[in-house]
């Protein structure tokens, strides 16, 4: 199969899930992200704010969420994942609102029966590195991939893989969601992400910020950090929303979109000095409107960062989970040392992989039989 090729949406046809994975079993796999500028991906904000072209930056990590699929007893579907209890239900009967209805929510869509999902992260549950995102990103694209293998089924791109995912969330999420961590999820890389409004051919532009033979630079001026607590986006992100809706936050987001290009511009012509000095910036005003996006260990990290000429910020909307640091090598190595000093007093918390994806969606070869 082509790279970035998946499956047609000819899910809308009968099809013998248990039959296609008995002699064949499938499996596939996603990076996750840190970011800047998320939640500008929310079209609750883009779109007012068109005329600053908001934009979002994610740097894919190769931290991956692998989803394998196999036979399952008829008419059922079970799903398990590390960090959740395991779900069996019959299909088509699952409950959105479960831990794992948007798992649930995707097999339906590809009216599926007879299956066992597993789930299988490298990152953290919870960690705010968009890791549910990526699960329905990888499991759309398993079980597109079985289909392709089964049937006549034409082919499509992974962007749609992508744009599939991101429709299903936010039909079950009950709050709009943002496109950054499908899309990092499925082009890997570091990329930024700008933000258009219909009617037009594609949603989202991307621009690649840093070309792959920069990536061990990239690596050296990067830590990430898990902070031992899980992280709940909705409520920052439902908050930041209603602000916005308000009326009472335009100026405040109109400063973020400043800060994240000055951050993605200084990312390019390799500033790093300025790039901290924007992810700073940029982390100062969203903590403004919300305080609770740091918690008490969260914001010992920050200030460690800022005192050692680095940037900081939280991943995703905060509030638990991660955050990350960017500066010159020579500041990052110090800075290391700090952070899991302040990192060794909670349970939990530790420093996570800061590899680069190479690599998006990844469909794997099926074994030789």
């Amino acid at each position: 199969m082509r790279s970035g090729a998946l499956s047609s949406d000819c899910h809308r046809e009968p099809f013998n899930w248990q039959k296609a994975l008995e002699s064949r079993p499938v499996t596939a796999s996603a990076p996750c992200r840190v970011d800047m500028g998320g939640t500008l991906d929310i079209r609750t904000f883009s779109y007012p704010l068109q005329h600053l072209a908001p934009c979002t930056l994610s740097i894919a990590l190769e931290m991956r969420t692998t989803v394998s699929l196999k036979p399952y007893a008829r008419g059922r579907i079970r799903i398990s994942s590390r960090g959740f209890k395991e779900a069996d239900y019959a299909a088509g009967q699952a409950p959105y609102d479960h831990p794992m209805g948007l798992m649930f929510a995707m097999a339906d869509f590809f009216r599926v029966s007879g299956v066992q999902i597993g789930i299988d992260s490298e990152s953290p549950p919870r960690s705010a590195l968009g890791g549910s995102s990526v699960a329905a990103v990888t499991l759309a694209a398993a079980l597109s991939e079985a289909r392709r293998r089964q049937s006549a089924c034409a082919v499509i791109s992974a962007r749609s893989i992508g744009l599939l995912a991101h429709a299903v969330e936010e039909s079950v999420a009950g709050v709009p969601c943002g496109y950054q961590d499908q899309l990092a999820a499925v082009y890997g890389g570091v990329n930024a992400w700008l933000w258009i409004a219909l009617p037009r051919k594609s949603v989202f532009q991307r621009q690649s910020v840093v070309p792959r033979r920069r990536y061990a630079e990239l690596e050296e001026r990067l830590l990430v950090a898990y902070c031992g607590i899980p992280h709940e986006s909705r409520d920052i992100n439902g908050r930041w929303v209603r602000q916005f809706v308000s009326g009472r936050t335009r100026q405040p987001w109109k400063e973020i979109v400043l800060w994240t290009h000055r951050f993605v511009d200084a990312l390019k012509r390799r500033d790093y000095v300025a790039a901290a000095d924007g992810m700073n910036r940029e982390t100062a005003v969203r903590c403004r409107l919300t305080p609770e996006v740091l918690d008490d260990t969260g914001r010992r990290l920050v200030a460690a960062a800022r005192r050692g000429g680095c940037g900081a910020r939280f991943t995703g909307a905060g509030g638990g989970g991660c955050l990350w640091a960017l500066g010159e090598a020579d500041a990052v190595e110090r800075l290391r040392p700090r952070w899991q000093e302040i990192l060794g007093q909670r349970h939990g918390a530790r420093l996570l992989d800061a590899r680069v994806a190479r690599q998006g969606l990844r469909i794997e070869k099926p074994a030789r039989s």
